[in-house]
């Protein structure tokens, strides 16, 4: 063996050790992948849909080029079912929220539960087409979150929370200027945003924010998707 290879041999010798030694440890530790390296902020509307608000929020959405999640409640979609269709046609998921958005029903058994699920489910799906893959609990069902969170995965559904806020649900009659600054505020130094808005017919602030906080979030790096 020529000398001028002996140097290139004893580092790839050494490689192969290094790697003997250490390649388990290494492989135990899961690299980012590029999604969970950006930050990114998934917008969430709730109680819909209204005619008025929820069309002026995918005006917004339209324009701006973001797809957003929905969750439904199926109760309020009589009369507006082009609002419905819309939301499924501009590329937007949909997900249940709820049939009635009575706590004291929803809640009043397993039962009655999965009644609530399946009915806002089917009016999704035979007004759009579209079978819902996402769940949202109505008011965050703190209380018995853990043991429905089992029933609907058993049914194929991912259940999602939230992490921040924009307000139009906790401050009474907030500008959209008030809106603006809560998600903002609520949502400083997350990664990963679930920014909890809602479009219902009463959340008209809410659909006068949305240009700003969509800035905000554009302007700091942030990735928009859809559940």
């Amino acid at each position: 063996m020529q000398k001028r290879y002996l140097p290139a041999m004893f580092f790839f010798v050494v490689l192969l050790v290094l790697l003997a030694h250490f390649g388990g440890r290494l492989s135990a530790v899961p690299a980012m992948t590029y999604a969970e390296e950006q930050k990114s902020v998934y917008l969430t509307f709730d109680d819909g849909p209204s005619t008025i608000v929820t069309g002026k929020i995918l005006d917004v959405l339209k324009q701006e080029k973001i797809k957003a999640t929905f969750f439904i409640v199926s109760d309020r979609v009589s009369g507006r079912k082009e609002t419905l269709r819309r939301i499924a046609a501009e590329g937007h998921t949909l997900g249940v929220h709820s049939k009635s958005h009575v706590y004291s029903e929803i809640y009043s058994s397993e039962k009655a539960f999965l009644h609530d699920v399946d009915s806002c489910a089917n009016v999704i799906t035979q007004t759009t087409g579209v079978i819902p893959h996402v769940y949202r609990f109505p008011g965050g069902g703190f209380q018995i979150r853990k043991k429905y969170t089992e029933l609907l995965e058993h049914k194929g559904y991912r259940v999602i929370g939230w992490n921040a806020v924009c307000g139009d649900e906790e401050i009474p009659n907030a500008s959209a200027e008030t809106l603006y600054k809560t998600a903002v505020k609520t949502s400083q130094g997350k990664k990963k945003v679930v920014l909890l808005l809602h479009d219902s017919a009463a959340r008209k602030a809410t659909a006068e924010a949305l240009p700003e906080i969509i800035a905000h979030y554009r302007e700091n790096g942030y990735v928009f998707r859809a559940f």
